[in-house]
């Protein structure tokens, strides 16, 4: 699942998209995340990203 998603800047085809993600918590069962996307050094989106393990 995805939250609290925040898109700070517009991105366009021909851009190239640089993902930086880290993981904060893991389980047996399950993990939290927390992700950036940047274009040219500037971010365009912060995430959290929580998922399980099946």
């Amino acid at each position: 699942g995805i939250d609290r998603a925040r898109f700070r800047k517009q991105v366009v085809p021909g851009d190239t998209l640089e993902l930086e993600v880290e993981l904060v918590s893991l389980s047996v069962r399950a993990g939290k995340g927390k992700g950036t996307a940047s274009v040219n050094g500037k971010v365009a989106c912060e995430v959290e990203l929580f998922f399980v393990i099946a």
